[in-house]
């Protein structure tokens, strides 16, 4: 079957899907969650796989670390999954109600965008979250992970799709693509996709833009900065810089550039740098960096670059507008955040700051949809749509005005023998 079928049955399921009760989805959501665990060494055997032929093939070491889920990944999604049952379903609620006029009531209320492709990097967790969130969302998914997971997906999927059609969820719901031919494919088809997910490089996301008339929501570099005012604690700085950089080196929300103020830097630096030697962290530097620690030379391409790796460059500023203008001019939208004592400093930074997460005193890694409190994500969002930041349930709902009237014609409008009210009502919709 080619993937233009495949579309066009998943679009028919999204129909049935997306007027499936809270009480339904979650049945299968529980039902999944039992499944991974049921099935768990099945699941291990088939990364095990990935990850030996990836080795073989010489994989970067965080693509190597994205590619892991073992006995540890499973109990995350697992536990992901039933954080996720416990939030209250987007569909269906009522965004806004207005009489237009007596017994002519308009209201607005959120539904499913329909069909979502997603294509995600190597990390077969992502496929856990993001299905599981299309399935709580209403929403029906083709995926396409890395090649490098073939056997991890394949395997997720089945677990996924098998424990929901137990569940009684409308079959062809979730459909995994496996080769880039499909993906080609895929762009071409807005007859049947509402929305693509791409998780990947900015080049990447710019290929997707350029090659579909499919709304696209992009989720570029995470090139996220710490910025380190005048004004700092100098032992929280070093703990959050720390943990913004090697908590977890190989996702998109750790730092990998450090801005630093220059009457801090003399007495953070070296604090730092002792800090970060213990995590094995290789450090580059302005000029003015290195007359303060001995590090290797920073380039104009460092700024620009998400490493992904145990790697940070340094950048003395004046102050906290040259910290925010390098930020917009070199980031990516993604996450910033402000070390600082000073409430006014940290309003301009947070103000001013062009990022979809822009935090004060906190690490950049808490820029998740988990711990936000989201259920997961299907990803972050750098584009200024309807959904920015960590993209959660609420992102994947949109919304319908729906009217009910007793007989309303507008020709009695026009003609002025009825007129607008425009009353605000507090109801929500009653069907």
């Amino acid at each position: 079957m080619g993937i233009n079928d495949i579309a066009r049955q998943v679009k028919e399921a999204s129909i049935k899907l997306a007027a499936m009760e809270a009480e339904h989805k979650n049945r299968a959501l529980a039902q999944i969650a039992r499944s991974l665990t049921e099935r768990e060494n099945e699941i291990v055997k088939a990364n095990q796989e990935d990850l030996k032929r990836s080795v073989k093939e010489n994989l970067p070491e965080p693509l190597l670390k994205r590619l892991k889920f073992d006995q540890s990944k499973i109990a995350d999604g697992v536990d992901g999954i039933n954080s996720l049952i416990k939030l209250e379903d987007p569909v269906g609620k009522t965004l806004l109600s207005t009489g237009l006029d007596d017994g002519l009531e308009l209201y607005k209320v959120t539904c499913p965008i329909g069909v979502i492709g997603v294509i995600f990097e190597s990390r077969p967790d992502a496929l856990v979250q993001i299905s599981t969130l299309c399935l709580k969302s209403g929403n029906c998914v083709l995926l396409k992970g890395g090649s490098e997971a073939m056997a991890t997906n394949r395997i997720l999927a089945d677990v996924i799709t098998k424990a929901t059609e137990e569940a009684g969820v409308p079959a062809n719901w979730l459909k995994l693509m496996e080769t880039r031919a499909e993906v080609s494919e895929m762009l071409k088809l807005d007859e049947y996709i509402d929305l693509i997910i791409p998780r990947g490089s900015n080049d990447f996301v710019r290929y997707i833009m350029d090659n579909s008339r499919i709304p696209v929501m992009g989720h570029a570099d995470g090139i996220c900065h710490c910025y380190v005012d005048e004004a700092a604690g100098l032992d929280m700085a070093v703990n959050i810089v720390v943990d913004s950089k090697t908590q977890y080196v190989a996702v998109c929300n750790a730092t990998e550039t450090l801005l630093v103020h220059e009457k801090a830097a003399a007495g953070f630096l070296p604090l730092l740098k002792d800090a970060l030697e213990q995590k094995q962290v290789v450090i580059t530097g302005c000029p003015r960096t290195q007359k303060i620690i001995p590090v290797a030379p920073a380039t104009e391409q460092d700024w620009k670059t998400e490493y992904l790796d145990y790697k940070l460059s340094i950048k003395v500023v004046d102050d906290v507008d040259e910290a925010i203008n390098h930020i917009n001019y070199y980031g990516s939208g993604h996450t910033d955040s402000i070390i600082t004592e000073s409430e006014e400093n940290a309003a301009r930074f947070m103000a001013l700051v062009d990022s979809g997460n822009v935090f004060w005193n906190c690490s950049t890694r808490f820029s998740d949809g988990f711990r936000y409190g989201f259920g997961a994500e299907v990803g972050i969002s750098t584009s200024k749509i309807h959904a920015r930041g960590p993209v959660g349930l609420e992102g994947l709902v949109i919304y319908k005005y729906k009217l009910i009237g007793k007989g309303h014609v507008v020709a009695d409008y026009s003609n002025r023998v009825k007129t607008f009210k425009h009353n605000k009502l507090d109801k929500k919709f009653p069907l």
